[in-house]
């Protein structure tokens, strides 16, 4: 077996992540063949990335599902492709303008507004994809759904414009940002991997203080991320405790006092010392 096939230290991964390394598995690189061969990969990728893509990965083999997965009946089918996404991605990375239709929840089509497009997100939840831009004329930020688009142009603009406009956005998303400190509880610094890699999807700072021994995750994020970040730290149960976040921690406290209640303990219990903190519901 080769040692380096996958690396779960995270002093390691972050030290990689910053020359640009990135690390790949066998079992992805089969699973990446196999999606290759869906008829969407020649939507989804232009034709240069996708020869190069299978060009790289020819002396792999295809992932084999004729045992192992069986297709019932289905729900509709959303697709998270969608036709729209490269040349927007493509408008993005270029910086340039652009004047958009779209349709709004009336009912009504609001034509041919210019804008500045500057990202593109994902729901996980609603499993939809937004484009996020600058209104021009009414100097406000938008986010649109890419179903609801019904067409758009390019319009150029100055490059003055573009970073005055991306400086604004900057300000407002650090304005609306809070710091969130998650300590990792002593005993399970074995599992930091897999704690990282539940925080991987917030911008995040991680501090060692190596006289105790302790890391420290310190989370920037905006107020609507909270629940996400609260399913996050339920997920991961008593590894973690929450430092810093007074709205966290009040939520935590909440739910954990519903949990022991339906099983007949009560919080002054606990504090009294008449339960074992070993005997409550922490998740292990």
């Amino acid at each position: 077996m080769n040692p380096f096939e996958k690396i779960f230290n995270y002093q390691i991964l972050s030290r990689l992540e910053d020359t640009g390394t990135f690390v790949v598995t066998a079992y992805e690189r089969t699973w990446l063949k196999t999606m290759l061969e869906h008829p969407a990969a020649n939507e989804a990728f232009t034709a240069e990335t996708l020869l190069k893509l299978r060009q790289m990965l020819s002396m792999d083999i295809v992932m084999d599902t004729s045992e192992y997965l069986i297709e019932k009946a289905l729900t509709q089918e959303k697709h998270v492709y969608h036709p729209l996404l490269r040349p927007l991605r493509r408008l993005i990375s270029d910086r340039n303008g652009m004047k958009i239709s779209f349709i709004v929840k009336d009912g009504r089509e609001n034509v041919e507004h210019r804008g500045f497009p500057y990202k593109l997100e994902y729901s996980m939840v609603k499993r939809e994809w937004y484009l996020l831009w600058f209104h021009m004329r009414h100097r406000t930020f938008m986010s649109t759904r890419i179903e609801q688009i019904t067409s758009f142009s390019e319009q150029p603009i100055s490059p003055k414009t573009a970073d005055q406009i991306l400086e604004k956005l900057s300000l407002i998303k650090h304005a609306r940002k809070s710091e969130v400190c998650i300590e990792v509880v002593r005993d399970y610094n074995q599992e930091l991997s897999r704690i990282m890699y539940a925080f991987s999807c917030f911008e995040k700072t991680v501090d060692y203080d190596e006289e105790h021994d302790k890391y420290q995750v310190r989370i920037h994020l905006p107020r609507d991320e909270y629940e996400f970040l609260l399913s996050k730290i339920r997920f991961l149960g008593k590894r973690v405790r929450v430092i810093k976040g007074d709205y966290l921690k009040k939520r935590m406290l909440e739910a954990s006092t519903k949990a022991l209640a339906r099983y007949g303990i009560e919080t002054m219990q606990l504090e009294e010392g008449l339960i074992p903190i070993e005997s409550s519901l922490y998740t292990r």
